[in-house]
């Protein structure tokens, strides 16, 4: 159901980040607008990104192979990076671009089609804003949760270009008309600066990911899943080991015991004590790569 949702919610998003980048792509260009320009130009990339995502939301519901045996987790990290690296490059290009036009006196905009642009796009990220979280309640996607990111900022972006382009009009007519050739780039320079912390943010968890940096919050799980078991007569002592990649979440425990524990019940009560495990880790059955071993040999823990 939740891998249902996720789908649905990506292939919506990417049918509506396609009209939106081809309506700033279009008005950008007949209002002169570099943030316009920008704006439909992110939400090209962006639209190219969640298709991935979506590609990769497909696989990563399927059952391991016998090429990937873990399954397709592994994928997942790997387009955030790529798609968090794009924008941040694209966020830098953009603002030099914009520091270069300020320099050289910046540009003449016709504000009439920037509103009329700002007011319609702005509409439509905030309804997707509205419809993803409502989504995400239920499916829980890291995908969809950084597309509904993408969606907020586009809508406060966009927001922001409504204000500045009503101010620009109005100061146009003024005394202070002399200033309004800045305005384009200088809100160019602001967003690029202001957008920064959402792709570095989505580059570090990636990262984090990718390199299999254990989460503090599953370790406390698993150690804390670990106190009542350990209290069990002829278990020494464990190692556990974490990692997230993805939506899955590895989690193996070795525990050391004595040479005749179980004696007599045999694996049943191994079993049972995964099954006293698995009942304190939040991460689902279906989202959880999950082994305990037992040992009474300290080397093969």
């Amino acid at each position: 159901m939740s891998a249902t949702l996720e789908q649905r919610a990506l292939k919506r998003s990417i049918v509506v980040t396609l009209a939106v980048s081809s309506l700033g792509v279009t008005f950008g260009l007949l209002a002169g607008s570099q943030s316009i320009l920008f704006d439909g130009v992110f939400s090209t990339i962006d639209a190219a990104m969640s298709g991935l995502a979506l590609l990769v939301a497909r696989l990563a519901v399927r059952e391991a192979s016998a090429r990937f045996q873990h399954g397709y987790w592994h994928l997942e990290p790997l387009v955030a990076g790529l798609n968090g690296s794009i924008l941040l490059l694209l966020c830098f290009y953009a603002f030099l671009n914009a520091v270069l036009n300020l320099m050289e006196g910046g540009r003449e905009l016709a504000f009439d089609l920037a509103i009329a642009y700002a007011v319609v796009v702005a509409c439509v990220c905030y309804a997707m804003v509205v419809y993803q979280r409502r989504i995400n309640r239920h499916a829980r996607s890291e995908f969809v949760r950084i597309d509904m990111q993408g969606w907020l900022m586009a809508a406060l972006i966009t927001t922001a270009l409504l204000a500045a382009f009503v101010i620009a009009l109005v100061l146009e007519r003024t005394a202070w008309g002399h200033l309004t050739p800045y305005v384009d780039s200088a809100l160019l320079v602001l967003l690029t600066l202001g957008f920064l912390p959402v792709p570095i943010g989505i580059v570090r968890r990636a990262l984090r990911e990718i390199f299999l940096i254990a989460p503090n919050e599953l370790d406390r799980e698993v150690h804390a899943a670990m106190i009542p078991v350990m209290a069990r007569e002829g278990l020494l002592e464990y190692y556990s080991h974490v990692a997230k990649s993805g939506r899955g979440h590895f989690i193996e425990i070795h525990i050391v015991t004595t040479p005749d524990f179980a004696a007599g019940e045999g694996v049943a009560v191994m079993d049972e004590i995964r099954e006293q495990i698995a009942a304190g880790l939040t991460p689902p059955p279906e989202r959880r790569w999950f082994t305990v071993a037992f040992t009474a040999d300290e080397r093969w823990a």
